[in-house]
């Protein structure tokens, strides 16, 4: 079916109200899920309301969060969530970042007490449309072993780096450090379909196609043994600077039953013009430049913005499934 952005922001923000999420939290949090629908990537988009309402009805999420900052220094704070679905309190720190940026020349904010934080790349991308660099680096619920284990112990650990081009949509690198975002995995069991090997783990380690076994197992990490090590990176990072959980303290996402699992992200945004003037758009212009004359060169991000694009001129396909979902869940309050 065919819907438009806002027809998708209101079944949304419907659906986690039905829940008893705030409104205002549920406002927000379908905007962020209409882009990620408009972008493409359905795994962070509509398949998600059910999934945060189940959240609200087990009591894993505080269903009037109101975010605040706690912590403060000359160019670093530190967010709380509360307990509260993610997309406030990281819009929340992505304004702040900037604003620490635009003062001191860069901006670190970190956010604890979270929960799961949707498509990293649209908090940097918006950083970077305001002019800076930006980086965010989130923990999430253990499902990837350390580099050499067999049980899990890393999330699949999502970073966005995006960098502002003059004139131009912003280069956004945006990736999960398994071998494909677990998300894809709760859209292939929505839609009955297998998953292709390499994916996924069974619980026992043995690899899988059915996305359900992949779900209850473990992923598979980016580049193996690199992918494990550059998710213990950020593991560090971000619960060092947040005081998060780690992710095997987590409960998994995808399981309506568990804890809160106050996670956590950091956020650091970045003055472009420490070298002075232009510096920085002149040579991104001179990269850009050598970068296209490879005719079969892809720039990070750019496909998003065409799909987006096309989305919000013609309307955004939503499978009848995760529609009619929805709809009875309003329609009964999540009760089943």
């Amino acid at each position: 079916m065919k819907m438009t952005f806002e027809q998708i922001v209101d079944l949304a923000s419907s659906g986690l109200c039905a829940s008893g999420i705030s409104r205002k939290a549920a406002i927000e949090t379908a905007q962020f899920l209409a882009l990620a629908e408009a972008d493409g990537l359905a795994s962070h988009g509509l398949a998600r309301v059910a999934q945060y309402a189940g959240h609200a009805k087990n009591g894993r999420i505080e269903l009037n969060a109101k975010p605040k900052i706690t912590k403060y220094k000359t160019s670093a704070a530190l967010v709380d969530a509360c307990d509260g679905l993610a997309f406030p309190s990281l819009k929340l720190a992505t304004d702040l970042s900037v604003s620490l940026a635009s003062k001191n020349g860069i901006g670190l904010v970190a956010v604890t007490n979270s929960h799961h934080f949707g498509v990293a790349g649209h908090y940097t991308e918006a950083a970077a449309r305001a002019g800076y660099i930006s980086l965010l680096f989130g923990n999430t619920p253990a499902a990837m072993p350390m580099a050499g284990g067999s049980k899990a112990i890393f999330g699949t650990n999502p970073l966005a780096a995006s960098f502002p081009v003059a004139g131009a949509n912003p280069l956004v690198i945006d990736m999960s450090l398994s071998a494909v975002a677990r998300g894809k995995l709760l859209v292939a069991a929505k839609k009955g379909e297998s998953i292709p090997e390499g994916w996924a783990l069974t619980i026992d380690g043995k690899p899988t196609t059915n996305p359900e076994e992949g779900l209850k197992g473990l992923m598979v990490p980016l580049g193996g043994d690199k992918g494990a090590l550059l998710a213990l990176i950020i593991e560090l990072l971000v619960v060092g600077l947040s005081g998060s959980r780690f992710s095997y303290e987590a409960d998994s996402f995808f399981d309506a039953k568990g804890n809160r699992p106050r996670i956590g992200q950091l956020l650091l945004t970045i003055d472009p013009g420490i070298a002075g003037g232009r510096v920085f758009s002149n040579r991104m212009r001179d990269f850009l430049k050598t970068l296209v004359l490879d005719a079969g060169v892809r720039l990070p991000g750019q496909r998003r913005f065409m799909q987006r694009a096309a989305a919000l001129a013609q309307g955004i396909d939503v499978g009848d499934g995760v529609l009619a979902e929805i709809q009875s869940g309003i329609s009964q309050n999540w009760s089943k």
